[in-house]
């Protein structure tokens, strides 16, 4: 079994984590989790950066001492990683003593090289960052990052000779391309370190929450040097191992430090390459130790065009999300937009329609009709025959060679997605770690299932009289699922699991000893006797643009955010006069209407099944969204949206006090 060991950056603790910060999480977990699946040993590390200013800053506010206040927000910290399903196999702080251990070892170890010396500094010091900057790293003058204007510092301090190790840098980006990915943070790194390097400050000498330097105690350890250390002090570098320790690809064997070093992939945000492209390999030069296979810059989430930062004040923070919508929603949503490379925007409008759109009307629709025409027409229990049982992909000859054709059809897909997905999380292989990529090669399966089930037709095979033709139909749709559940288990954890319980499979398949090579046509267990639960995502109601979050008064959906008279007019409604409405076959709460607009004719599909029959709303007259583009749901084209209002009560159609011809335009 070949080990995989991925980090995350550590994080500052002067505020909980915002909606960015956990975007870099999500992915590694997410990689991770694949990992794990595709049969690797992962590591996954992750932690916190203690050992600054404005950690000390905090602290003093709170009247406590700085030792104090981290060890609070590590329980912070964990509660929501632990909230949001991340999985990382250990988590440290760099006020532990393993990791002071580690950063002495490592600066003593280039000290002895000769390539740390002490001379005064002088220079640009922005307090957000934690960073020294020269005058071509400012932007009009202030931070890139916080907008600010960094502080001009004089210190006596110790330098780490970064200038020195100019050209085996560039050798090693050359040499090994997949170093940093993707390409367009190693062209940035490239072209920075061909423009010429400056020795390094390495030390503080103005404040002393930090690691003394086992050179100078009037020092501490500067943070960008001492976070750095965390990928090795976590896996035991600065124990009493021997110090000649011999580094192997796939060594399973030795000390966790020759085990899992080098780390095969550093996930950390594109505004801090420098420290981990430049500083951190020059590091292990010095000290003789091997460079990390890849470090991945991920790009940012922005709120309205802006970087969050507390310091901006424009935070979206995961508890934002979560209690109402659940992780894996927030999962999914970052996950989806954008190549992981690339940055993303993160609006409530947004997530509402990815949430319904793949979450609710895809994912939560295939199952839940499956499971609830297993309930209607089979009584609640899957079964196959015992004639058919052991003979995958035969199924169909109960219907003919029309079925079989569309068995073949989904089976080939569910058999080579894996493939596909293990593509497009490969950087080196991509160029990128593209989630949406994969899981859109995911939801490609989850549209064919649909689709398989929409071509079946299981309402007439049971009109019909056809029970063997509807168990085959529902045990290939279930066991589709049941792949489906597979693959997007690392990216949905939770809803992996609960697409599980309600296949009946916990008991026959424990879902922690499923693999990737679990995957595989025709391999459910039967009989099953399901278990219809909630709905997993309940369609969020709330239309319109909104750049917060919908909140609940009462039990309506309330929104303070005002659109101008422009964004109205967008909006074209007209009234309809519906001519006929039938039922949506396989679904409880959908009614297909045939409506009038003028002399165009139009088909919509609306959610008032439950509270209309398709006798009682023909012949009114209507208001529709007549300019929505059109959309499938549940296979069935809908061109418009009808208006309606939704209360504990019930639902009512919005309707004409008088009549009006239809097509008029309603202003």
């Amino acid at each position: 079994m070949s080990k995989f060991y991925i980090t995350t950056a550590i994080d500052y603790v002067n505020s909980i984590p915002h909606i960015g910060t956990a975007y870099e999480k999500i992915g590694a977990d997410a990689l991770a989790r694949f990992m794990r699946m595709d049969g690797h040993e992962v590591h996954f590390q992750m932690g916190n950066d203690e050992h600054s200013v404005n950690v000390q800053k905090a602290a003093i506010q709170q009247g406590l001492s700085p030792k104090a206040y981290c060890d609070q927000m590590r329980e912070k910290f964990l509660a929501i990683w632990q909230q949001m399903g991340i999985s990382c196999d250990d988590f440290i702080q760099t006020s532990e003593p393993r990791h002071h251990q580690g950063v002495t070892k490592l600066f003593q170890v280039i000290y002895d090289k000769g390539d740390i010396y002490q001379a005064p500094y002088e220079g640009w010091y922005c307090e957000s960052c934690e960073a020294f900057f020269t005058e071509k790293d400012l932007v009009d003058g202030v931070c890139p990052n916080h907008k600010s204007k960094p502080k001009w510092l004089k210190e006596d301090n110790y330098f780490f000779k970064l200038s020195a190790y100019q050209q085996k840098l560039l050798n090693h980006y050359q040499q090994h391309p997949e170093f940093i990915l993707p390409e367009i943070r190693r062209n940035e790194v490239v072209r920075l370190v061909e423009s010429g390097l400056q020795d390094i400050s390495v030390s503080r000498s103005s404040f002393d929450w930090g690691i003394p330097l086992p050179i100078d105690k009037k020092h501490v350890v500067y943070v960008w040097f001492d976070a750095l250390v965390n990928y090795l002090s976590a896996i035991g570098y600065g124990d009493d191992v021997g110090a000649n320790l011999v580094f192997a690809p796939g060594r399973s064997q030795g000390s966790p430090l020759q085990k899992w070093w080098p780390a095969d992939m550093h996930i950390i945000g594109k505004d801090i390459t420098r420290f981990h492209c430049v500083i951190w390999p020059a590091m292990l030069m010095s000290a003789g130790l091997p460079l990390p296979k890849t470090v991945f810059g991920h790009g940012f989430v922005f709120l309205k065009g802006e970087k969050m930062s507390k310091s901006l004040g424009n935070i979206v923070t995961p508890l934002d999300v979560i209690p109402q919508y659940g992780a894996d929603a927030l999962r999914y949503y970052l996950l989806r937009e954008s190549s992981f490379g690339s940055d993303g925007d993160f609006t409530w409008d947004n997530f509402i329609k990815r949430y319904n759109s793949d979450l609710a009307n895809d994912l939560g629709n295939v199952l839940n009709r499956t499971l609830g025409m297993v309930n209607k027409y089979l009584g609640g229990t899957l079964d196959v025959g015992a004639a058919l049982r052991g003979r995958p992909g035969s199924l169909g000859s109960h219907i003919g060679l029309p079925l079989q054709d569309r068995e073949t059809e989904l089976k080939g897909l569910v058999e080579s997605t894996l493939d596909r997905v293990r593509v497009a999380l490969d950087p080196v292989q991509s160029g990128d770690i593209n989630f949406h990529a994969a899981l859109a090669e995911i939801w490609k399966v989850i549209a064919a299932t649909d689709k398989y089930i929409d071509s079946s037709a299981p309402w007439k095979l049971f009109k019909e009289g056809n029970r063997a033709a509807i168990e085959a139909v529902l045990y290939h749709a279930a066991d589709t699922i049941r792949n489906i559940a597979l693959l997007v288990r690392p990216f949905l954890p939770t809803t992996s699991e609960r697409i599980w319980q309600q296949l009946d499979l916990e008991n026959k398949l424990p879902i922690a000893a499923q693999t990737f090579k679990n995957i595989a046509w025709g391999e459910t267990p039967a009989p099953l006797i399901v278990k219809i639960g909630e709905p997993m995502f309940p369609r969020i109601e709330t239309e319109g643009v909104m750049n917060h979050a919908p909140t609940k008064k009462g039990n309506q959906m309330e929104t303070t955010e005002l659109i101008d008279i422009g964004d109205f007019a967008k909006v074209q409604l007209r009234v309809a006069e519906v001519v006929a409405a039938e039922k949506v076959e396989g679904a409880d709460k959908l009614l297909k209407l045939q409506v009038a607009i003028g002399e165009e004719r139009r088909q919509i599909v609306a959610g008032i099944a439950q509270h209309y029959t398709p006798e009682q709303i023909v012949g009114k007259s209507i208001i529709i969204v007549a300019n929505l583009k059109p959309a499938k749901i549940r296979g069935v084209e809908s061109n418009g949206m009808l208006l309606a209002a939704s209360h504990e009560t019930g639902l009512s159609i919005v309707t004409l006090d008088r009549p009006l011809a239809s097509g008029a335009r309603v202003k």
